[in-house]
């Protein structure tokens, strides 16, 4: 969503051969509109002044206990036999993890309940990939207290805790580092100009086979190649894997998040994240969101994996960590009710979609017949997949189905962000490609 891939993107189309004068004009029609956007969203951006605050400025203690009458019941996150279900929650939303499942989950959550989200304003993440600031928050004011932070940001746990009640629950969601490199790299890759140079088939590969070739450090979205997991998560994603900032980063992340959730076990991740909240499986329901069609996925042999792994060496020391806690809870959790639990949550959710959804399935992106559940599509590429309701659909059901089914952006746009920034984005993108 940025000038500069425009204006790069733009000198590409010009030099890829002769353009008719109609087509010309075109492109200097978009170049002007992307010139009148990037000033529009520079003057959007929220003033700099005091960004840290002051102690007066932050959610304080005895604000917390008003915004729980929100909740049916007293908000608070107990690992005990009794406990009241949670309502204060900072979701750090990471990219190409399932996280945008998680989010409709949040987002459902929320609405039922009536929580207050700290929501972005003009478009779907807080301004990323600046470090998040409180004063990135839709109509924001000093003092201002949330229940729920759930966009994609560049995390800053400071600025995160100004904004929520002192207990709130901290989760966030990780993939395996290869895995994420090829999502990212097919999702981002256009909007990556680093990329446009390697040749073959197999961009990816290629770029694995020499990844300093084609990599520079402070590159225009280089982040998007190397340590995705890191930087999302606040610390420098050129760091090496034994670097003391990687050892760092993965202690003061295990102090603040009360539980990182593993992409590759999303059910058991849900059943803990259940468990954490004092939830219910209804609340936990879901049907996944962002999916590529399976046409669009590198499958990576081995040798591949694990140069990408070498590549990412921060992401996967961190990813081994988390993961090696995750299933430290399931011991604690107890390995058969585990079992238990996910068979229910699998047939409760297939159960949902064979209620819900024309063919049980998800579909490609051309086959969906309702806008409103068509998802964002990468730059050039029309890969992620979405649903249709049914049309026999029972009446009572309506409202949650289409609720499941809601892509982020059109989640967002029902809970009053105008995303007007995003939109003309998205408009510049179906003209350009």
């Amino acid at each position: 969503m940025s000038f500069q891939v425009l204006l790069l993107d733009l000198r590409m189309l010009g030099t890829a051969g002769n353009k008719c004068n109609a087509v010309m004009r075109g492109l200097l029609l978009c170049l002007l509109l992307s010139t009148i956007m990037f000033l529009l969203y520079c003057s959007m951006l929220p003033t700099q002044v005091d960004i840290r605050g002051s102690q007066e400025d932050t959610c304080a203690l005895n604000m917390a206990n008003p915004l729980n009458k929100n909740l049916p019941w007293p908000s608070r996150r107990l690992q005990t036999d009794t406990c009241s279900p949670s309502g204060n929650i900072m979701f750090m939303k990471t990219h190409k993890t399932a996280s945008s499942t998680l989010l409709n989950i949040l987002f459902r959550f929320g609405e039922k309940h009536n929580l207050k989200f700290a929501l972005p304003d003009g478009r779907n993440d807080f301004f990323y990939p600046s470090p998040f600031s409180r004063w990135q928050v839709k109509s924001y004011q000093p003092g201002e207290c949330f229940n729920v932070v759930c966009n994609h940001m560049r995390f800053d746990p400071g600025e995160v805790a100004a904004l929520l009640p002192p207990d709130a629950a901290y989760v966030t969601i990780l993939c395996h580092p290869a895995r994420l490199l090829e999502s990212a790299f097919h999702y981002y890759g256009r909007a990556v100009p680093l990329t446009w140079s390697i040749g073959g088939d197999d961009k990816l590969e290629e770029f694995l086979r020499s990844p300093r070739t084609f990599y520079r450090a402070h590159a225009y979205n280089a982040f998007y190649l190397k340590n995705l997991l890191l930087f999302d998560l606040g610390s420098d994603n050129n760091l090496d894997a034994d670097h003391p900032g990687v050892t760092e980063t993965i202690r003061s992340l295990s102090r603040r998040f009360h539980l990182v959730l593993i992409a590759e076990y999303f059910d058991e991740s849900l059943i803990l994240l259940k468990e954490t909240l004092c939830w219910s499986m209804e609340d936990i329901l879901y049907f996944k969101l962002n999916a590529r069609a399976s046409s669009s996925i590198t499958h990576m042999n081995p040798e591949s994996s694990d140069r990408a792994l070498g590549w990412n060496g921060a992401d996967w020391r961190l990813y081994r960590h988390f993961n090696a806690t995750l299933w430290d809870k399931v011991e604690v959790y107890g390995r058969e009710r585990m079992k238990r639990d996910v068979a229910e949550l699998r047939q409760r959710n297939a159960d949902m979609r064979a209620l819900c959804l024309e063919g049980g399935e998800a579909v490609e992106a051309p086959r969906i017949r309702d806008r409103r559940f068509l998802p964002w599509q990468p730059l050039g590429g029309k890969s992620i997949l979405g649903y249709n309701l049914r049309k026999d659909i029972r009446p009572e059901l309506r409202t949650v189905c289409e609720k499941m089914l809601t892509p982020e952006i059109q989640y967002l746009a029902d809970l009053g962000v105008s995303l007007w920034l995003t939109r003309l984005w998205g408009w510049l993108k179906d003209v350009l490609y």
